[in-house]
């Protein structure tokens, strides 16, 4: 599955130039690293974000969240945003 570019391209948007932020291919998609660290990705139509395990419960109360889960495992700390509720920037 590819995934959506133009997410991409809005995420490379938002993040600028900052040296410290890189991006790879991986989870059949495009991830965004601070540091070497994922922060950020997309994964098919969907918009996958580390938010840590103290905040994942209140940013699953928000429209078209689930838990990060690839696997059968979920990944604490993790969410994933349906694409459909990404909302396009003007």
């Amino acid at each position: 599955m590819a995934c959506d570019e133009g997410l991409a391209e809005r995420i490379r948007e938002r993040l600028g130039t900052d040296p410290d932020i890189t991006e790879k291919r991986m989870f059949g998609g495009i991830a965004f690293l601070h540091r070497g660290n994922v922060a950020v990705g997309v994964t098919g139509d969907d918009l996958m974000v580390r938010v840590g395990p103290d905040t994942t419960e209140q940013a699953l109360t928000r429209p078209g969240t689930r838990i990060f889960d690839m696997t059968g495992r979920p990944m604490r700390g993790w969410v994933v945003v349906a694409g459909s509720a990404v909302a396009a920037q003007p």
